[in-house]
């Protein structure tokens, strides 16, 4: 087999656990007009198809206001907002029901299309747009009148999901309805975060033409809370509704979605080909992710945390199925563990011993509280252990057992000899015990995104 081929068989291994994890979830897509105009427009429309044909229901929510604000140039008329939203007179809105309608039918044909030389040869999708939204005016605001721009009464939440339980995808675009017949203009930012909440999404997805957020340093930014996108939000400047406009379209939504329930929502870039699929396919994605605010703390142990983690491991010492360590041993050690807390109490624990001349951690001392097991809070540990870890840059993560091999045979773990452990783990490895040594390669363990 050529290197080539390798590269496709390896790539295959590596995705398969990402596709089984996002099939039958919904997922609504954020296609501002900047990334509609983009050269890479072809490939993310492809791409999209192919998460449709991977069984994720999509439901696809198109902007125009580049399109928009060109053609209103073309014929001499000024734009005007108010508070970052666009006053929809007369003719701007006969110009917006133009390119709107226009660019529907653009994605819906690109959507449709099945030629044997493209991926989406055989495809067969089914587009759907419709009276899904239900609009009503703005009015006006401190004087302003803003005409035919408008916001969401309400969204038929069943018509969508009839939709897309048929596998067909569903195109919304910034022009809704009114149930007095009239339409309206509505942001994108809205129909897409309200939809996305609505439906309650598995995620919320939008395109920058930068690679996602960007750090100080110029870096990308992997994951942010809303609290600190909110930071982020604060820092671009507003001083025209061009500047930086689909990145804080994005981040409003994104903030807004993730507050009320949307577990996650992505940025990628649409410039980059294929960054839709590395984002969601990769073991560490290419763009930036807000996360929604947990309930609970996971965090780092400290001496405050002492009496909470004895709590936990002293009835599985008694059992004998954790190592007894001292109240002393623990003090030292503290720094080490990592904690789940929930109103104060601490209701889970772990441990992360470095060894840094092997390259290698280990995973230990994992308990949770009795009424707190069912919702794998052990899984949320071993997650955030395997991602400070991989920050660390260590190659494998090992853990010694005598009642749980199962439980780690299911998160990726292998079984492993006492002679792989680091040489000072071997010293003190316990015969009389027999505890199984177990460990992950963590250059190809998996973490959901």
């Amino acid at each position: 087999m050529n290197e080539r081929s390798n590269e496709l068989v390896e790539g295959f291994r590596q995705s398969a656990p990402y596709v089984n994890a996002h099939r039958g979830k919904t997922f609504v897509i954020m296609l501002a007009g900047e990334a509609v105009q983009q050269a890479s427009f072809r490939d993310i429309i492809n791409d999209i198809a192919l998460l449709n044909s991977l069984g994720i229901k999509i439901v696809l929510v198109y902007g125009a206001r580049p399109q928009i604000n060109h053609q209103l140039d073309k014929i001499g008329h000024q734009v005007e907002y108010y508070q970052n939203v666009r006053v929809t007179d007369d003719e701007s809105f006969s110009v917006i029901k133009q390119v709107a309608g226009s660019l529907q039918l653009d994605i819906t044909a690109r959507l449709s299309m099945s030629l044997s030389n493209t991926p989406m040869h055989n495809a067969q999708i089914n587009v759907v747009s419709g009276n899904f939204i239900i609009a009503q005016p703005l009015g006006v605001v401190d004087g302003v009148d803003y005409c035919h721009s408008g916001r969401i009464r309400r969204i038929d939440v069943n018509g969508i999901e009839r939709q897309l339980n048929h596998n067909g995808i569903v195109l919304i675009g910034p022009v809704a309805v009114s149930i007095t017949g009239e339409s309206f203009n509505l942001t994108t930012e809205e129909i897409a975060s309200q939809v996305a909440i609505k439906l309650k999404a598995d995620k919320l997805i939008g395109f920058t033409t930068t690679d996602g957020i960007l750090g100080v340093d110029g870096e990308v930014i992997p994951e942010l809370l809303p609290s600190q996108a909110e930071k982020f939000l604060s820092t671009i400047t507003e001083d025209t509704p061009n500047e930086n406009f689909a990145l804080r379209t994005f981040l409003r939504a994104g903030i807004a979605s993730c507050k009320a329930g949307v577990s996650r929502c992505h940025l990628v870039s649409s410039t980059i080909n294929g960054s839709l699929l590395q984002e969601l396919f990769s073991r560490d994605g290419i763009g930036t992710q807000i996360a929604m605010e947990p309930s609970e703390q996971l965090r780092f142990a400290n001496i405050n945390d002492i009496g909470g983690i004895l709590n936990l491991i002293r009835p599985l010492e008694q059992q004998g199925v954790l190592v007894r360590r001292s109240r002393e041993q623990l003090e030292m050690e503290v720094n080490q563990f990592v904690v789940i807390e929930r109103d104060g109490l601490v209701i889970g624990c772990a441990a992360f011993y470095p060894f840094e001349d092997e390259n290698v951690a280990e995973f230990a001392c994992l308990a949770v509280h009795p009424e707190y097991r069912d919702a794998d809070r052990g899984s949320l540990l071993l997650k955030y252990i395997i991602s400070t870890a991989r920050k660390l840059k260590y190659k494998t993560l090992f853990a010694l057992t005598t009642t749980s091999i199962h439980w780690f045979l299911e998160h990726g773990f292998e079984f492993r000899d006492v002679s792989d452990l680091p040489e000072k783990k071997q010293q003190l490895y316990n015969y009389q015990r027999k505890s199984k040594v177990l460990a992950i390669d963590l250059n190809a363990s998996f973490i959901p995104r």
